[in-house]
């Protein structure tokens, strides 16, 4: 067996609910507004579920931690308590204000 038949696919770490969201994308041609639609919820909302997939993702694949900020203000905004313009003005700040500083 070789190195890349033992890994799993980084899709089959999603859970069923992740799995069913791209699934619908797919069906949908990558429409996100027609995916809102299907879901019947905003074009942020799909937006912003997409956002955290796509950050997931990336923790399975890269191994690169997800901020707690992040999925944070991506909970706010998939349940309408925060704008995604908000949101990405809020994580743009905390990113600034929690950059490494450097030392003279």
């Amino acid at each position: 067996m070789t190195e890349s038949s033992q890994r799993r696919h980084p899709l089959l770490a999603l859970t069923d609910e992740e799995l069913e969201f791209v699934m619908r994308m797919v069906m949908a041609s990558g429409s996100l507004k027609e995916l809102a639609r299907a879901y019947g919820v905003s074009y942020p909302t799909i937006r912003a579920r997409l956002n955290r997939l796509i950050a997931r993702l990336e923790v399975i694949v890269k191994g690169r931690p997800i901020s707690p900020m992040a999925e944070l203000l991506g909970n706010l905004v998939e349940r309408g308590e925060l704008s995604l313009g908000g949101a990405r003005s809020v994580l743009k700040l905390h990113r600034k204000e929690n950059r490494p500083t450097k030392e003279a």
